[in-house]
């Protein structure tokens, strides 16, 4: 059974940088095949693709938040993560880290996903 767990602060303050981790259990994030997403959903609005991490450590960013978004892993952990530079109250939204047979905004590539955490961007 893969299980993915997002962790989190719950609240930013607009500026500062948003760091997130996803947990793996039952996978390893090395696994050819796979690609490791973040993705995030805005109150309000539909799923938003952010950026992945490939089994071969390879990295992919949604152009729209490249300049501010970086994904890394740790892989004696078998975790990755993201950090979200510069949040303003526009990054307020409920992430969630998931499994895709690839990477992107095809939602029926990805096979598991976390519980989701929200994220609040508020002075």
């Amino acid at each position: 059974q893969v299980q993915l767990q997002e962790s989190g602060p719950g609240l930013v303050k607009p500026s500062q940088t948003l760091s997130l981790t996803c947990t793996v259990s039952g996978a390893s994030i090395t696994t050819y095949y796979y690609y490791w997403s973040w993705i995030r959903q805005p109150p309000g609005k539909g799923l938003e693709w952010m950026a992945a991490i490939g089994s071969d450590g390879s990295t992919y960013y949604s152009p729209s938040l490249k300049s501010h978004t970086s994904i890394s892993r740790d892989t004696s952990k078998n975790q990755f993560s993201l950090q979200l530079s510069s949040v303003t109250p526009e990054d307020t939204a409920v992430y969630y880290c998931a499994r895709g047979a690839d990477y992107g905004t095809y939602w029926s590539d990805y096979d598991y996903w976390g519980q989701g955490t929200q994220v609040t961007v508020s002075s």
